[in-house]
């Protein structure tokens, strides 16, 4: 069984007992996430959302917080000696997902 969620703006595959993802959300280490805006979700019946599924939820809880990899960003303009680079790191959150359930 799995289920598209929306968190973050983006759209994510969640099944249970899988690690997934996610923009940062705010909580401490192994505290629950229920996410209620299910997209779709796939099992013994499929249930498609307009645009979500009524009474579908899915439990998750918080693995671990942290940021990913530096990408650095440059900035150059020939001719006028201009050179900005910046540096930056996105927070993520990963999670666990416990259960998906229908109504």
């Amino acid at each position: 069984m799995y289920a598209i969620i929306l968190t973050g703006g983006k759209q994510i595959k969640a099944e249970v007992g899988s690690t997934i993802y996610t923009e940062k959300i705010e909580g401490e280490k192994d505290s629950e996430v229920t996410f209620d805006k299910v997209l779709f979700v796939e099992g013994d019946k499929t249930f498609v959302g307009k645009p979500f599924v009524e009474g579908a939820t899915v439990k998750a809880s918080i693995v671990k917080q942290g940021k990913e990899k530096k990408i650095h960003v440059i900035r150059y303009k020939a001719k006028s000696n201009l050179r900005v680079r910046h540096g930056h790191r996105q927070p993520y959150t990963a999670l666990k997902v416990e259960a998906i359930n229908v109504k």
